[in-house]
């Protein structure tokens, strides 16, 4: 499951509204909504987005956070390392080899650090 398909799932739930329902309304079928929300679909474009956003009746606020969401929802993700430090591709390399085996906790605990980091203003390496 994708972050942006979790989130419109869990919209749906507080709001009562039904994967088949929300699908007719969009226009979609409910099998392509479906494997939008479990990440068996790429993301969406920006126009299935803002009709997503305006039939859960988002405030402006809920509808930023679900599209940054979708940016951060592509399932298969290529991570081009060319031109970049060593240590920049065993990273990708190691996190492409072990994804699968990490729980959640450690995943969490490495997207916060990654998330801390990149707060911070770029100094000097060491």
């Amino acid at each position: 499951m994708t972050p942006f398909g979790a989130r419109v799932r869990e919209l749906r739930a507080e709001r009562g509204i039904t994967l088949k329902k929300m699908a007719r309304d969009l226009g979609v079928s409910s099998a392509y909504l479906s494997a939008l929300e479990h990440g068996r679909r790429g993301r969406p474009g920006p126009g299935l987005i803002m009709e997503i956003c305006g039939h859960l009746d988002l405030i402006w606020d809920e509808a930023e956070d679900l599209k940054r969401l979708a940016a951060l929802s592509h399932p298969r993700v290529v991570v081009d390392t060319s031109g970049l430090s060593p240590q920049a591709t065993e990273l990708a390399n190691i996190l492409a080899e072990s994804i699968h085996d990490l729980d959640d906790d450690t995943i969490d605990w490495v997207l916060a650090e990654i998330r801390g980091r990149r707060a911070l203003p770029k100094g000097p390496t060491h």
